[in-house]
């Protein structure tokens, strides 16, 4: 039986240099700014948190009122270009998040995407139609939207197609 892997993708342009963009989201801390409130999420890794493929991060969030820890590694870094973080303990079977930055000009194509799966075979599939596949597009709405705020977005539109794929990039995939 093959296992699904869910597949959510979102991105923006941002009126920053890369650099600016990649800074930012280097610093650890900055995730809970661009994490909306209602998962009361911490970083439970003490601050600064030095970034390098390798580097394992903890957190604390809550989900529906239940608390949740969360470990996280580094598992690709390339300064500037992207990096991946891979579940190591938490919520989900699978969670891969692949965030890439692209220089245009004096703005950033930032690109997050993500695969997961929930676990708990049929329930957890179940689970993803009803609930998870709309709580992560609303989380990463927030993220894109916060970010935007925090740095500078352009004026084209969130849903404008990128690349030569001529979909919109911020459509969920299941």
């Amino acid at each position: 039986m093959t296992r699904t892997v869910n597949r959510l993708e979102r991105s923006q342009v941002l009126d920053r240099p890369v650099e600016d963009v990649f800074a930012f989201y280097s610093d650890a801390a900055n995730l809970e700014a661009i994490t909306p409130p209602f998962l009361r999420f911490r970083i439970l890794t003490p601050t600064p948190i030095a970034m390098h493929a390798g580097t394992r991060i903890e957190y604390a969030l809550s989900l529906y009122g239940a608390p949740v820890r969360w470990r996280t590694l580094i598992a690709r870094w390339e300064p500037g270009v992207c990096f991946v973080d891979e579940q190591e303990s938490g919520p989900y079977a699978l969670w891969r998040h692949t965030h890439t930055f692209e220089s245009r000009g004096n703005s950033t194509l930032m690109r997050d995407v993500v695969e997961y799966r929930e676990p708990f075979g049929p329930l957890g599939r179940l689970a993803h139609v009803l609930v998870v596949r709309r709580m992560l597009e609303r989380i990463f709405d927030y993220r894109r939207d916060a970010t935007g705020h925090l740095l500078g977005r352009t004026g084209r539109p969130l849903s404008a197609p990128i690349g030569p794929s001529k979909r919109p990039m911020n459509e969920a995939r299941a």
